[in-house]
């Protein structure tokens, strides 16, 4: 167990290749309540996150989400986030946890008058569960399985699932089919006991970070910053290209113009794997800084993300300086894996 953001977090329970292996391979769930769940209400409060979020709010119809970012002015990213609409006039946004108090300051100095704003994440509880087996497990547990089996990708419905009145979004953070769900706090043990006996492996926060690298997903800290432009984080297809919001000018001048460096996977010739910070360089020559790096049990090697000057092509082979020695590797796609 550790600190997280004011939480004691599972690092593992029985080991992060055995619970990435769950994932992989059946089911698997995490305990995210520490990611932190705000409600919006109001008759403006789509011009207002139309303003606040980098992707299209309007495109989304009652019982959708999306991905998207909190910009700052400069083009920056304040946090990166999902927007779900539960009705015209009322939307659910997740935030990370460790941005929860400064994502809170963010938005309460752009809020418009007669927006609410509801911080519900001590009186929830959000448990992850993902896999190839994921969704057909969370249908056993419920009689409005029809519901969930109808929903697409970010689709959300309301269910009783193992008796728990239970928010459902067809989401995750593996690159697995599966589930977010969101219950209220008091029923979150009996929510993960009736997953755990039907067959889901609890895992922890090791095997989830080696699962988003795997699946190419960025995080915040990592591969999002304050004073970093999404374009470079190769998350252009997130924000909307026709509507004004914060930052918008400076992230389309980034998209037009492009950015000096760019974020690209490294796949390792061994199993050692680089950590944040190390440098990556092609013939002798720094090109680039892991910001993230796992052991990936699908590849059996060492892989990474990391920020590469931009001219350097994929498949270029390089070297990362992992304690001292320059370990072989070579410049890939950062999607090391996609489930067909």
């Amino acid at each position: 167990m550790v600190e997280f953001a004011g939480f004691e977090l599972p690092v593992q329970y029985k080991s992060i290749i055995a619970e990435a292996q769950a994932v992989r391979n059946g089911a698997g769930m995490f305990d995210v309540s520490h990611m932190a769940r705000l409600t919006f209400r109001g008759e403006n409060v789509l011009e207002f996150l139309e303003h606040i979020t980098v992707n299209d709010v309007a495109a989304l119809a009652d019982d959708q989400g999306q991905y998207s970012m909190l910009p700052n002015a400069t083009g920056g990213v304040v946090d990166d986030i999902i927007v779900y609409r539960i009705t015209s006039d009322t939307y659910r946004m997740v935030v990370n946890a460790a941005n929860h108090q400064k994502d809170l300051a963010h938005i309460k100095s752009l809020l418009l008058a007669g927006i609410s704003l509801t911080d519900q994440t001590s009186e929830t509880a959000m448990i992850a569960v993902q896999g190839p087996k994921a969704a057909e497990i969370v249908y056993s547990l419920t009689q409005q399985s029809e519901d969930l089996k109808a929903l697409a990708f970010f689709g959300t419905a309301t269910v009783e699932i193992a008796g728990v009145t239970t928010f459902a979004a067809r989401s995750g953070y593996t690159g697995e089919d599966g589930f977010e769900l969101i219950c209220s706090a008091s029923d979150a043990s009996a929510l993960w006991n009736a997953l755990h006996q039907a067959g889901v492996e609890p895992c922890g926060l090791g095997s989830r970070d080696t699962l988003r690298v795997e699946a190419g997903l960025p995080l915040y800290g990592h591969e999002l910053l304050d004073d970093l432009s999404p374009i470079a984080a190769g998350l252009g297809w997130v924000i909307s290209k026709t509507k004004p919001f914060l930052g918008s000018e400076p992230i389309n001048a980034a998209r037009e113009n492009g950015t000096t460096q760019k974020l690209q996977g490294i796949r390792m010739d061994g199993k050692r794997f680089p950590t944040p910070g190390m440098k990556v360089t092609v013939d002798g020559t720094e090109v680039g800084e892991v910001t993230s790096g796992v052991y990936s049990p699908l590849l059996e090697t060492g892989i990474a993300f990391a920020f590469i000057n931009s001219d350097i092509k994929l498949g270029t082979p390089c070297t990362v300086d992992i304690r001292g020695k320059h370990e072989p590797a070579t410049i890939v796609s950062k999607r090391f894996f996609k489930r067909s």
